[in-house]
């Protein structure tokens, strides 16, 4: 059997689920995806991840500023697909079109629900400490991330995965786990769950001024933080009026007032135990390693950062 699918996704994220389903049985009727955006520092129009792969695939794409007119949906609904596969799309769904397909409307989420619904499930799974997290697959309804789970699938994580490493993992487990859905889906098999909803946490979109590190919270929080904004928009702290992004860090077993640099390899007191920095970016500098960083930028032992 092979269903007719409608794709939406937007970033890199996105599209192993795509290339998974370009190179199974079914058939990719559109893909939908955000707008070309401006991008870095010459702000240059730049196509999304899944566009781009769209476009190499001669999909057929589509890029509209938002669904919610009757020009999309009566195109949508000319489709008549058997499934819409969305993933980190990044544009509301209006409730009207969840019911022009016939098996609904099939989110790949970056979370175990009902925990972190929202923007941002993986950053805060990391900065949060969690010791587990996974892919959800869950049918769209109206509210956000609150429709009934299909399956999950679980993995383990510690201090030292970042963002970028997790969201590669995860980025392939569900692509893997959509496939899996549509066999059970195609099969008459698939059984959805309510989630518990008074067991809901939400991953609210970070901003950049999150990225602040705070040298009072303990060595653990401070290193989630950096491996969970890692890449962006990046944990930082401000020694002399400027601004430095640390990159990678571990902890080390030192203990001194928060925020000393307790060393001259740039180890940074916290409330418990100590940061020791490895890599670092000074602003409108590269990022370096810490032994290259320090060769031009005295940052001498005992001086504190607040």
């Amino acid at each position: 059997m092979s269903q007719k699918i409608v794709f939406m996704g937007t970033p890199e994220f996105s599209v192993p689920t795509l290339e998974s389903l370009v190179n199974s049985n079914n058939q990719i009727l559109a893909v939908y995806s955000q707008p070309p955006s401006k991008a870095n520092r010459g702000q240059k129009i730049t196509p999304s991840s899944v566009e781009a792969f769209a476009e190499e695939h001669s999909l057929n794409l589509r890029t509209p500023d938002n669904l919610n007119n009757d020009k999309e949906y009566n195109y949508l609904k000319k489709l008549n697909p058997d499934l819409v596969v969305v993933i980190a799309y990044g544009k509301i769904i209006p409730k009207k079109f969840l019911d022009l397909s016939k098996h609904g409307f099939i989110n790949v989420h970056a979370s175990l629900l009902p925990k972190w619904r929202g923007a941002a499930p993986i950053q805060r799974a990391i900065m949060n400490l969690d010791n587990e997290t996974g892919i959800s697959i869950m049918k769209i309804v109206e509210e956000l991330d609150a429709g009934p789970v299909m399956q999950q699938d679980k993995i383990q994580i510690n201090e030292n995965i970042d963002t970028l490493t997790l969201s590669k993992v995860l980025s392939k487990l569900g692509a893997n786990s959509i496939l899996n859905a549509i066999i059970k889906i195609e099969k008459g098999e698939a059984r959805f769950q309510e989630q518990n909803h008074s067991e809901a946490t939400y991953a609210k979109k970070i901003s950049k001024m999150e990225g602040q590190i705070n040298w009072k919270e303990s060595a653990k929080k401070v290193l989630a933080k950096i491996n969970g904004l890692n890449p962006n928009p990046g944990a930082w702290f401000k020694y002399n009026k400027e601004r430095y992004k640390v990159w990678k860090a571990k902890i080390v077993n030192q203990n001194s007032e928060s925020g000393k640099i307790v060393d001259n390899k740039l180890t940074i007191a916290c409330k418990e135990q100590s940061i020791k920095i490895l890599e670092i970016q000074k602003e409108g500098k590269s990022r370096q390693p810490i032994d290259q960083f320090l060769i031009g930028n005295k940052i001498k032992q005992g001086e504190k950062i607040i």
